[in-house]
């Protein structure tokens, strides 16, 4: 698992250099700052559901840790929904909205081991368009 963070970090790192680079000649400060903030939220979430993946594997010791995940990822979309006007952002945003929506859900209906293959495909594709 600490091999999967350090790639994450990498490449995150080389994500936010192209970008710095990219919107530098292009655009201004603010426009830069908007990406970096995407790039970090993004990597912040996708922490989130390695955590969510971890509770969902432990739930029968500890339940909390579920609902702690899942607070954690929504505070951060909030975070990346606040700063973006950029369609395709938002679109992964709504998408990951909708899947820990639906692991919320699963788990009031008395799911103590949701199917969380959505909001790890949805971290992936809010990555994915931050960094590109």
């Amino acid at each position: 698992m600490a091999a999967s963070r350090g790639r994450r970090i990498t490449t995150t790192i080389a994500a936010l250099a192209a970008i710095g680079l990219t919107a530098g000649l292009t655009t201004g400060c603010d426009a830069v700052n908007k990406a970096l903030d995407c790039v970090q939220t993004a990597d912040t979430i996708a922490d989130s559901v390695t955590d969510l993946q971890q509770a969902v594997e432990n739930a029968s010791n500890d339940p909390t840790q579920l609902d702690e995940s899942l607070a954690s990822i929504d505070k951060n979309l909030d975070k990346i929904g606040d700063k973006t006007d950029n369609a395709d952002v938002n679109k992964a945003v709504d998408d990951l909205n909708k899947a820990v929506s639906n692991v919320r859900t699963a788990i009031k209906n008395g799911d103590n081991t949701p199917d969380v293959s959505p909001v790890t495909d949805a971290a992936g594709e809010l990555t994915k368009v931050c960094t590109s």
